[in-house]
């Protein structure tokens, strides 16, 4: 026999029986469509998480409160003061270092929509550092500031609205809760940042930066910072700069780079793409199992069939190929199916959670490629066990 009338036949087996076809097909496209969404976000997170690791700058260092891994510093209840970022800012290989005031927030209504907010208490020389954070309109803070403040591109324009409803000029009023009680603070907006994505450490697309002294103000937080961000005097020197602020600061502080942020992120989403995939790997071996028995019972139904075309000439491995075929066009169909919906779900709940995705098409021809082995190899023995039957014994087969 012809390849193409293997092929022919192969169709023939599935469309005659239906049930049994759509059946193997479901569970391959769910298995694929597993893998591919789940693998899509998470590949898709890791790049976004990259980007903004890049955006952080190759030269900053992060100084955070407490050793790595030792939980949130707001936990841990250590704080750093203005001595801190003087002795940081003097070290051997950095350049210079600022405070910031994180973990505050605020709430504030706009053209009577509610939000809630990040709020940021940065000095001037914040952005000098932080190179990423452009200014889309307006300027900068001035030591002189008070009660103005620099807003994300979100809060100006947020993403589900046509038009900006902030602008240079405008007066947002902010409510606090400092220590169980309410407190009222008006700002003017004197810049509006560029989209930036996020960044480590702050989502500045979506908060309000306001001066240092202010925020210490609002948030009766005296003298005491969250986190100080350095600068290396170099690319080459980052390493040698953490190492000397984190033994200066000893237990006090650990130091996050552009770099150790990269790794550590993509260890942890490593190992979370590779439970999520080893799950979604065990429904299409489930799959693959009822591959296996869904054509063990169509080689029994199928005996005489068998039986007549050995009698008329077919060959073991003819009957061998047939089987197979089938196997692999429940897989190559039920893949790309699979692949397609798995891409569908990632990007519809990516869009809701506000979760990028990959689509690359490397990804979905992989799956494609898996669930046709698996279904190949699921159809071995059910092909081997047609192809052995004696044709005398296949035609007595009632």
């Amino acid at each position: 026999m012809n390849p193409l009338d293997i092929f022919l036949l192969s169709i023939d087996g599935l469309s005659e029986r239906k049930f049994r076809f759509a059946l193997n097909l479901v569970g391959i496209l769910i298995g694929c469509a597993a893998i591919t969404g789940l693998i899509s976000m998470t590949q898709g997170l890791q790049s976004n998480v990259a980007g903004q690791l890049d955006m952080f700058g190759p030269t900053n260092l992060m100084v955070i409160p407490g050793e790595m891994g030792g939980g949130p510093p707001m936990q841990g209840g250590i704080k750093f003061n203005w001595r801190d970022v003087e002795i940081i800012s003097k070290l051997l290989d950095v350049k210079d270092a600022t405070p910031i005031i994180s973990n505050v927030f605020a709430e504030y209504t706009i053209e009577g929509r509610f939000f809630r907010t990040d709020i940021y208490g940065v000095t001037p020389k914040y952005k000098e550092l932080n190179a990423n954070t452009q200014l889309a309109s307006g300027r900068n803070f001035k030591q002189s500031d008070s009660a103005v403040v620099v807003v994300g591109a979100n809060v100006a324009h947020p993403k589900d609205l046509d038009e900006p409803i902030v602008e240079l000029g405008d007066r947002i009023k902010i409510l606090a809760r400092v220590n169980g009680e309410e407190k009222t603070l008006t700002l003017r907006v004197i810049g509006i940042l560029e989209e930036t994505g996020g960044n480590v450490g702050a989502n500045l697309d979506d908060s309000l930066s306001i001066p240092l002294h202010t925020a210490q103000t609002l948030y009766e937080v005296g003298g005491d910072f969250d986190f100080i961000l350095a600068q290396a005097d170099s690319i080459d020197v980052v390493d040698p700069a953490a190492e000397r602020i984190e033994a200066k600061m000893g237990d006090r502080a650990s130091v996050v780079t552009a770099a150790s942020a990269q790794e550590s992120v993509g260890a942890v989403l490593g190992t979370i793409q590779s439970v999520l995939g080893g799950i979604a790997g065990i429904s299409l071996l489930v799959a693959g199992i009822g591959i296996i028995n869904t054509m063990t019972v169509s080689v029994m139904e199928r005996t005489k069939e068998i039986g007549t075309m050995k009698v008329v000439g077919a060959q073991s491995l003819d009957i061998m190929l047939m089987f197979l075929s089938e196997a692999m066009l429940t897989g190559a169909i039920g893949g790309t199916l699979g692949a397609a919906f798995g891409y569908f779900l990632a990007a519809v709940i990516g869009r809701f959670i506000s979760l990028p995705t990959d689509s690359s098409l490397t990804l979905g021809a992989e799956v494609v490629a898996f669930a046709i082995v698996t279904s190949v190899a699921s159809g071995l023995y059910p092909a081997y066990r047609a192809s052995n039957m004696s044709s005398v014994e296949a035609l007595r087969h009632e």
